[in-house]
């Protein structure tokens, strides 16, 4: 049964649109705000619900903003300065992105390292190549067929959000209506029972760290198409906002479980906050600050809920 209170997430997010487009209506309730917002929260929603699956599986993936900055910058490198044709040059840099999420892997299962020290210095050791690669410069030039790939709209769509709804609904699928989505969190809600049932949890978090840091090169990608440029510091400011939308968004649709749709509605009522508080006229330290905030706030909703349902489930004492 459905419960009113998964969807509080929705009453906030209308509660924002009837403020702002009563307080900044000739910007705020236009066409182009809307397809703004879907546009530039596109690439942190596709790093989000990558984000999703680690976290599904109980592990933590803190290198995907350092990955989203490095395949900006070697999908931007091979095509404007090496002259590599638009395919190869994905491919390379999904193949890399996959292998950075391998050593993950390595170093979590194999090795041992809890994975939020492993894949917070994977995160530090990415900007090196990073910086490498593009000699700290601003890499311009991106050819056209780099570009095209997220330009225009589709029924008034960005281009770039169908690519992020795309993502959205492969995850959701395979996590919500597959036995390796099943094996996936069964391993993150308790490795020792899935283990004894027969789940191969290592394998589980290797893969999801694999796919983490596969979907952080997509979003990469789309980025520098989007921007038409990419320069080394462009990936860290998406992994705050990431891991804020993936915590609130299991205080929504389905609370206490790591689901893509409550992600998607944690992103956007964000994105609707902040973007009616810059169109008021706040500043820019606004975004920081809103996403700080609502990190804080989500991780102590989940906390506080996981008591209550402990507290609801425990059994009663007979007399």
């Amino acid at each position: 049964m459905t419960r009113l209170s998964n969807y509080t997430g929705l009453y906030i997010w209308a509660a924002l649109i009837a403020l702002f487009a009563l307080w900044v209506p000739d910007t705020f309730l236009t066409q182009l705000t809307a397809q703004t917002l879907a546009s530039e929260q596109a690439v942190t929603a596709i790093v989000a619900i990558g984000l999703l699956v680690p976290l599904a599986a109980g592990a933590y993936d803190l290198s995907v903003g350092g990955m989203v900055g490095l395949s900006a910058i070697v999908v931007s490198a091979l095509t404007a300065r090496a002259g590599m044709p638009l395919a190869p040059a994905i491919a390379l840099t999904l193949a890399l992105g996959a292998a950075i999420g391998a050593i993950n892997g390595f170093l979590v299962v194999g090795v041992g390292i809890n994975s939020f020290i492993a894949t917070l210095a994977m995160g530090s050791v990415l900007v090196a190549p990073a910086r490498a690669v593009s000699d700290d410069q601003i890499i311009a030039g991106v050819p056209r067929s780099l570009t095209g790939m997220t330009e225009g709209t589709v029924l008034g769509i960005p281009a770039i959000a169908l690519y992020m709804l795309f993502v959205a609904v492969v995850v959701w699928y395979v996590l919500e209506h597959t036995p390796t989505g099943r094996r996936v969190e069964a391993t993150g809600a308790g490795p020792d029972a899935a283990r004894l049932a027969g789940v191969r949890t290592g394998r589980m978090v290797f893969g999801s760290l694999v796919t983490s840091a596969l979907l952080a090169s997509v979003a990469g990608i789309l980025l520098a198409s989007k921007l038409s440029t990419a320069t080394p510091d462009l990936g860290p400011a998406y992994l705050l906002p990431a891991f804020a939308a993936a915590f609130l968004g299991t205080t929504q649709i389905k609370p206490g479980k790591f689901n893509v749709w409550g992600t998607l509605l944690a992103i956007f009522l964000l994105a609707t906050g902040v973007k009616g508080l810059q169109l008021a006229g706040a500043a820019d330290w606004v975004t920081d600050l809103f996403n700080g905030l609502a990190l804080i706030l989500a991780v102590g909703l989940s906390l506080w809920g996981a008591r209550v349902l402990l507290l609801f489930k425990r059994p009663k004492e007979t007399t």
